[in-house]
């Protein structure tokens, strides 16, 4: 019999819940890794919405699938018949949306991409979305479905939270102690913990229905928090996400994965876990010969991008388990795009502090066992790497991206990606995304 399939996923989470160790009240995120399998080392394939979403969905990079920037914002993919929704319903699944879905824009973007069937709810907040899921779930579905339960949480503006709430709390990595950022962050922990109720909520529909032991779910975020130096970066500050799977194929048992995977993994693992045929297009690799132990692991390296967020901001990374290269594309914006960092109380600390001034450096390389937090870059300004071990570590990740790049037909290598007529763009050297932007001719 055909499992179930409930895709639960939320907005600018990254890795900030309750199982990846941080006090965020995600009581039901941690009662689901102790049920399933949690990903400590899982990665988007792009730290931006669209793009990210689209890449899991795929099963191949940004590029690939042609969503190089916000599907809001006027890009697409280049077949929606590539979207796993169309696999699933050629394999018998009935397929629904439940909420946010950022892959095709436009109230006929569920139309475009396929489902059977969009459940109604009043806007995007979790607890409406669970709930239309919930009643979806309670009518006892019998034929095998596919469930894409997706929120608004933990997007940008935060709840405001009384003062109290900020006093006893960690600021995300990159970030000052301060307190404007403390009482932005007691409001991202609020989002999270509305999250959980939604996917609490959905969770326990599938139990009392009787559909849990059947039902793989798959819980992920797009990308990293949206706090400046996080969504919208190459770091995995801004690549790594949370992932739990739970269900069939070995999906079980409150494991702890530490390899190396990818959200264009999913795909090939769904194929995998399903045995069919994987489509021509993916590029990722099933977890399932991970999960059953026949192999150590499944990527050797795994690579991002950003094309277009609010602005034009190309960059590519690949990631070993040693080491991280950032490179960035174009040579005449130096300083960071401000545009590409939603407004915020973080992002106010870095302006108080000459943020817009600051050089980027065009080529980074970070030694992720002694600088984790990628602070240290080893290249210099004249392009030389500080020592013979990340001379040669550099050369082997430029070589590994380059390889990948012309593998995946990357539009990079022909020079800078033009957004489609119709999308709306930044320009790259404003201060805000909420600035007057350019709609492409």
């Amino acid at each position: 019999m055909l499992p179930n399939i409930v895709y639960l996923h939320s907005h600018d989470s990254g890795r900030y819940i309750q199982p990846m160790g941080h006090a965020v009240p995600t009581p039901n995120l941690q009662r689901l890794a102790e049920e399933g399998v949690l990903f400590r080392q899982a990665f988007c394939a792009a730290p931006t919405s669209a793009p990210s979403r689209a890449a899991l969905l795929t099963g191949q990079s940004a590029h690939s699938s042609g969503m190089l920037g916000l599907a809001h914002r006027g890009f697409s993919l280049n077949d929606y018949a590539q979207h796993l929704v169309t696999t699933l319903k050629a394999t018998g699944y009935h397929t629904v949306l439940a909420g946010m879905q950022h892959v095709a824009a436009r109230e006929d973007g569920p139309q475009t991409i396929g489902f059977d069937e969009v459940l109604d709810h009043e806007n995007l907040q979790a607890k409406n979305v669970s709930a239309a899921a919930e009643t979806f779930l309670d009518g006892k579905p019998q034929t095998p479905f596919f469930l894409d339960v997706g929120y608004q949480e933990t997007h940008l503006k935060f709840p405001q939270m009384p003062e109290e709430n900020s006093r006893y709390v960690r600021t995300p990595d990159p970030l000052p102690d301060s307190v404007q950022i403390r009482q932005m962050t007691a409001g991202y922990h609020e989002s999270a913990r509305r999250m959980d109720e939604g996917h609490g909520r959905v969770l326990q529909a599938l139990e009392r229905n009787g559909l849990a032991e059947n039902t793989l779910v798959i819980c992920t975020t797009d990308h990293g928090l949206a706090y400046p130096g996080m969504k919208c970066n190459l770091t995995d500050h801004g690549m790594g996400i949370f992932l739990i799977i739970r269900g069939p194929g070995g999906f079980d048992g409150g494991k702890v994965c530490d390899e190396m995977v990818s959200h264009i993994d999913l795909y090939p693992t769904i194929c995998d876990l399903l045995q069919i045929e994987q489509p021509s297009w993916l590029q990722g690799n099933s977890l399932l010969p991970l999960l059953a132990g026949e192999v150590e692991s499944v990527n050797e390296q795994v690579f991002a991008e950003v094309n277009y967020h609010a602005a034009y901001e190309p960059q590519r990374a690949v990631r070993t388990r040693r080491w991280k290269y950032i490179r960035r594309y174009d040579d005449e914006k130096t300083t960071p795009v401000m545009p590409n960092c939603d407004e915020s109380e973080a992002k106010d600390v870095w302006l108080d502090h000459d943020w817009p001034q600051r050089e980027v450096a065009q080529e980074q390389l970070y030694d992720l066992i002694f600088d984790p937090n990628e602070t240290r870059n080893l290249i210099g300004a004249d392009g030389e790497a500080a020592n013979d071990e990340a001379s040669q570590a550099l050369q082997d990740m430029k070589d590994r991206l380059h390889t990948w790049m012309v593998a995946t037909l990357d539009p990079l290598l022909a020079g800078p990606v033009l957004a489609p007529s119709g999308a709306t763009i930044n320009d790259k050297n404003g201060e805000s995304p909420g600035q007057e932007p350019v709609v492409i001719p």
